[in-house]
């Protein structure tokens, strides 16, 4: 039987693919925006390419922002640059 593939996607270019390919955000239940590598934490989530230029569309619209419905810190915008 072939491999199941997961896709999602993109909240700057609104592109699909594999969940892997993607960094993943999520609001966990408490309020608190963190970046899951494990693809797998509860909450509200929302994805972006490993692209420094959909990481910098991301952030001049707000994409991730309304996507989470929370206002996203520095400190995640690092870490996310850190990650691509």
């Amino acid at each position: 039987m072939p491999k199941k593939v997961t896709l999602r996607m993109c909240v700057a270019c609104r592109q699909r693919k594999e969940k892997e390919e993607l960094l993943k955000v999520v609001r966990t239940l408490d309020g608190h925006l963190k970046l899951d590598k494990t693809y797998k934490s509860n909450g509200r989530g929302a994805y972006i390419c490993k692209d420094e230029k959909c990481l910098e569309k991301c952030i001049k619209t707000k994409a991730l922002n309304r996507a989470l419905e929370a206002q996203v810190t520095d400190e995640l915008i690092e870490e996310l640059k850190q990650n691509l």
